[in-house]
């Protein structure tokens, strides 16, 4: 399908950003679940990308508007 690379990249943001970035190696599904929701937080509100001139994704979307 069309969106795999997409969403193995996400996946693999979402790995080396906060499970390899905090050495996290033993987990249960509590922590992957609450650690994933954190990110996708992180990452639409938060995290700054070039790509869309230095801003977030909601910062970058509310301009749009």
């Amino acid at each position: 399908p069309a969106d795999t690379a997409a969403r193995a990249s996400s996946h693999s943001s979402l790995k080396s950003e906060t499970f390899y970035l905090n050495s996290i190696d033993r987990t249960t599904t509590t922590i992957v679940e609450r650690t994933a929701i954190e990110y996708i937080h992180y990452y639409n509100n938060i995290r700054i990308q070039t790509k869309l001139n230095s801003q977030s994704p909601i910062q970058y979307r509310q301009l749009a508007v």
